[in-house]
């Protein structure tokens, strides 16, 4: 592929020079050119702390313009950035920090407050995202570096920095770009390797089928130290000329909904959660009131009513977006067959970090329900099974988008990529005759039925999650039998004044329930009330391996 990630940067900030590029939500906003002299400023930084091409630069801090210019500077100066998420504990962060080889931290002082430096020896500066300053260094000689970045840029650009004067490193295809540590939700974190030629078949996928005009709004609600928020909610709005607001704190409703009305994008990057608080929380409960639910009988009155709700559901989006992209976790069953129902423009993907991260995606036009969309361009998949239309079997992936493998770890790598050069995602699903992907669950996740059968967990919490008062669920396998761990939802009870006496005698009815609704081998035996709602990955996916 001719064209590289750094000349996508490059050409991005001589076009779109003087538009704005990067702002933090009701705070500071960049232009282009803020954003060039902001990496050449942190270029001139690198080569006074010594750091040099292929080096490790870890990157730890909430979503904000500084993070992004942080990460646009590392890889334009052939620097390999180690993106952290900055709510992960500071052991965490130190083991990742030392595992990566990384020799400068750039961090948050949200972050910085609770690292220990002594237990990250091997990052020789530590430097503040908010202001490049550094915080600490184990040379006294660069102690104090920014009076000398200020020296060298005006020595570098004695008339000013202009369009024409921007070069960036020019990388090769299987060069690494990052390494993206995530905790999953089955096992420890590992660096996943993603080189130059992933970054790039994403970025040139989604603008090849994705609609963005440049000067477009969008709002990145997600985290970028994760692979489907850094592409799909930073880097692909900043290659195509759009002026991104970080919400900067951690995202309540009320304030992404605001920044929506604010900002009003034409593209929604968004986790399942969101959509289904939205519909399950504010929609569907009110439609099964009185005047409404006789309304929905009546087809005049009910094409009116769910057009009435279309139009307040894209208000709540901003009221300007051409697609709704839902990603990172399952979409329960119920609220997407609500969203087909009202014509919302929407689609889910499929990806996975390993695969930087796309793997299935279809626009809202074509895309069909229930399904996560066709292998996308310049990727293949697979079903390890005899019928993959019909018979489960685990999805197997390879083309551009796959990554290197796993850092310092190739044993690992090793059973992820078989010597064919295959993927084994973990994820098992099927594929019909035109190409559509569903996913049926995890394979750590199945449980074996009483007779050999193969039990999905997921799909049997699918039916619980839309059972009255359940806000999330998990079905294990305890001591050979099923039972189903379950997170009421309280505020609705709260606001129904039901008792916690109440929600318990309301799960066992939802229990009974249920075992009608699935096979005899799947029946669960018994549930589990949790009052605090399950601990989740950066994709808001259950960390299911805690509650086995």
């Amino acid at each position: 592929m001719e064209t590289t990630f750094n000349q996508m940067v490059a050409e991005s900030i001589r076009t779109h020079w003087n538009l704005n590029a990067l702002s933090d939500y009701k705070g500071k906003t960049l232009t282009y050119h803020d954003v060039a002299k902001g990496i050449e400023e942190i270029h001139i930084l690198f080569k006074l702390i010594g750091i040099k091409k292929g080096d490790k630069v870890a990157l730890c801090g909430r979503n904000s313009s500084n993070w992004g210019v942080a990460f646009l500077a590392t890889l334009t100066y052939g620097a390999v950035c180690v993106p952290i998420l900055h709510d992960f504990k500071a052991e965490n962060i130190h083991n990742i920090v030392n595992h990566s080889d990384a020799k400068l931290l750039f961090v948050g002082d949200n972050v910085w407050e609770n690292l220990d430096e002594q237990s990250m020896p091997g990052a020789k500066v530590i430097v503040s995202i908010i202001d490049n300053s550094i915080l600490v260094s184990r040379n006294k000689k660069i102690s104090a570096v920014k009076e000398e970045v200020i020296l060298q840029f005006k020595k570098k650009f004695p008339h000013g920095l202009t369009p024409e004067k921007i070069s960036y490193h020019k990388e090769k295809p299987e060069e690494l770009a990052y390494i993206s540590y995530t905790s999953g939700t089955t096992s420890f974190s590992k660096g996943v390797m993603i080189p130059y030629r992933s970054l790039v078949s994403n970025l040139v996928f989604a603008h090849e089928h994705i609609e963005l005009k440049t000067g477009d709004g969008h709002v990145c609600m997600l985290p970028m130290a994760h692979a489907f928020g850094l592409l799909f909610s930073f880097l692909f709005e900043f290659v195509e000329g759009c002026h991104t607001q970080f919400l900067t704190r951690t995202p309540s409703p009320k304030i992404i909904f605001q920044a929506y009305a604010d900002v009003k994008p034409s593209l929604i990057i968004t986790v399942p959660l969101i959509v289904e608080k939205v519909i399950k929380k504010n929609v569907l409960p009110k439609l099964e009131e009185q005047p409404m639910k006789t309304m929905l009988r009546i087809p005049i009155l009910r094409d009116r009513l769910l057009d009435k709700v279309r139009q307040k559901i894209t208000d709540l989006f901003g009221g300007n977006f051409m697609e709704l992209v839902i990603g990172g976790a399952a979409l329960n069953e119920e609220v997407e067959e609500f969203m087909r129902r009202i014509k919302l423009p929407y689609t889910v993907g499929y990806g996975m970090t390993e695969s930087g991260p796309l793997i299935g995606y279809t626009g809202w036009q074509t895309f069909k329900r229930g399904t996560c969309g066709i292998p996308v361009d310049r990727m293949e998949v697979k079903i390890d099974s005899a019928d993959p239309a019909t018979i489960t079997g685990e999805i197997l992936v390879k083309g551009e988008n796959v990554m290197l493998g796993y850092y310092k770890n190739p044993k690992s790598t090793a059973e992820a990529i078989d010597k064919k050069g295959w993927l084994h995602t973990g994820d098992l699903g099927t594929i019909d005759a035109e190409g559509n992907i569903t996913i049926r669950g995890r394979s750590k996740n199945m449980i074996l039925g009483p007779s050999g059968q193969n039990i999905f967990p997921e799909e049997i919490e699918e039916k619980l999650n839309n059972l009255p008062y359940v806000e999330e669920s998990i079905v294990v396998q305890k001591e050979g039998k099923i039972i189903a761990l379950i997170h009421p939802n309280y505020q609705e009870a709260m606001e129904r004044k039901v008792s916690n006496e109440e929600i318990e005698k309301i799960m066992k009815d939802n229990l009974e329930t249920l075992n009608t609704l699935i096979s005899k081998y799947e029946q669960v035996s018994d549930f589990k009330i949790f009052p605090e709602e399950f601990e989740k990955t950066p994709k808001r996916s259950i960390k299911r391996y805690l509650y086995q």
